[in-house]
């Protein structure tokens, strides 16, 4: 038998716990590892290549939509199934846009997480019930009503840069978590602010704000 290969991403050490005990049963999923954060998640994809990703959005560090864009870059084969307590259509939105094959809700059964994992393995995709028809209305309001998004012309890299500073972080900081040097995140941030047409810091926050690209006050996840 064909096991399916499992990395669960989540700074909770219970949550890891958790789901370990919910798969362990089940002789067709193999977990073969953990990640406490985006950086390591991305780290252990790569290394460890897993069948699908379990990741959760709100960790330290390299949070889950960084992680989710830098993991869909250097390892697309690898399924992204977002679990987490976020229920906001846009939270969905952003990361089924980027690749991401399926959310879902960390209050959902056992039953469904096991489904998700199953569906988005064998190139399906999967949507909690529980989200699944306020996002596809305001998915199908959105494609009506749009005829462009700003974000959109942004590179993944950019999109991983803008949200780091609207979470606060310094140039040095979001250098060290993308292991990139501090010249070069400046020149990202010179480049998304141009295709933004923003021109300051605190215009790049309002932005990621008014676009759910960051939450105002997040819930504890």
């Amino acid at each position: 038998m064909t096991r399916i290969r499992v990395l669960i991403a989540d700074d909770h050490n219970l949550v890891r716990e958790g789901i370990r005990m919910i798969l362990a049963p089940h002789a067709d999923i193999e977990v073969v590892g953990e990640a406490a954060d985006g950086r390591e998640a991305i780290e252990r994809t790569l290394t460890l290549a897993p069948d699908v990703l379990l990741l959760d959005i709100a960790m330290p560090g390299l949070g889950g939509l960084e992680a989710a864009l830098e993991v869909r870059k250097q390892a697309p084969h690898v399924k992204v199934l977002v679990l987490t307590q976020y229920g906001d259509k846009e939270y969905v939105h952003r990361f089924l846009k980027i690749g991401a094959a399926g959310y879902v809700m960390k209050r959902a059964a056992g039953a469904e997480l096991l489904s998700a994992i199953r569906a988005v393995y064998r190139g399906g995709s999967f949507l909690d019930p529980s989200i699944a028809p306020e996002v596809i209305e305001g998915y199908l309001r959105r494609s009506e009503a749009e005829t462009g998004d700003a974000y959109d012309l942004l590179s993944d890299r950019e999109k991983q840069v803008l949200k780091l500073i609207a979470e606060g972080r310094s140039n040095q900081e979001i250098a060290d978590l993308l292991t990139l040097s501090v010249k070069t995140v400046m020149a990202h941030r010179a480049s998304l602010m141009e295709k933004l047409d923003l021109h300051s810091r605190t215009d790049l926050v309002k932005f990621a704000i008014s676009r759910r690209i960051v939450p105002m006050d997040p819930p504890h996840d």
